[in-house]
């Protein structure tokens, strides 16, 4: 693993820096910080319900906060898909996200350790792992699914994998819980495909741009929360 040029990332969360070193060299895209986990993790910083008397964590409104539920991660179990180099995974666990699971393939895997050793001093401990293909089942259940908050950023870019990544979404977030999305689009068809998908499970709410962090408010990226969408046959058995 060869780290020594490629550029490091920097990002401040709730008072505390992160330092993110790349594998630009790699044949991996896992192992490149991307904009859309940037983007994530700041807009859950601008409305963490951490400490809302921190100027980090403030909302520059008075106006109430839209999304103090899905911020307020005391008592909640979170899980990051394709997490790279741990970015986003990373400033949620710094935002009060104490027990989240950081997730990518093998081969990706050695920068994210290497990257949690570099920032053990900022996150106070050593986050958990795990190896999860989206398509594995045995590797999802082991997870003991499901979480209350589902983490994913810049992960729709192969068509084949779209249908993959809709299921284990689908599988690993709780009924009440959400799908937190930092979306770009990569490829057409992927992007197509995916949205498909996604409205047949889950009910989606796209981020009011001006809701995002005024830093990390890329134009040609988006943040959405999905939200599962009730079965008929559930709906129909409350009725």
């Amino acid at each position: 693993m060869k780290f020594t040029d490629s550029p490091v990332i920097d990002l401040t969360v709730n008072g505390t820096k992160l330092s993110i070193q790349q594998d630009n060299g790699s044949m991996h895209v896992g192992t490149s910080v991307w904009p859309c986990s940037l983007i994530l993790s700041k807009f859950a910083e601008r409305w963490s319900t951490l400490d809302s008397s921190s100027s980090s964590s403030s909302t520059t409104t008075t106006s109430p906060n839209p999304y103090a539920e899905l911020f307020d991660f005391r008592r909640r179990r979170g899980i990051e898909l394709g997490t790279g180099c741990g970015v986003a995974g990373m400033a949620f666990h710094l935002l009060g996200l104490t027990e989240i699971v950081l997730t990518d393939i093998a081969p990706v895997m050695p920068a994210l350790k290497h990257n949690l050793k570099r920032n053990k001093t900022a996150l106070g401990k050593s986050l958990k792992t795990s190896i999860v293909y989206w398509n594995n089942r045995d590797q999802i259940s082991a997870l003991k699914p499901p979480f209350d908050l589902v983490i994913a950023a810049d992960v729709v870019y192969i068509e084949e994998s779209v249908g993959q990544l809709v299921t284990a979404m689908e599988l690993l977030v709780a009924d009440d819980g959400a799908v937190l999305l930092g979306y770009q689009i990569r490829s057409p068809e992927a992007d197509k495909l995916f949205w498909e998908l996604c409205d047949v499970v889950f009910k989606i709410e796209k981020v009011p741009h001006e809701h995002l962090h005024h830093d990390y408010a890329y134009e040609e990226t988006d943040v959405y929360i999905f939200r599962k969408k009730v079965k008929k046959n559930d709906a129909e058995s409350e009725s």
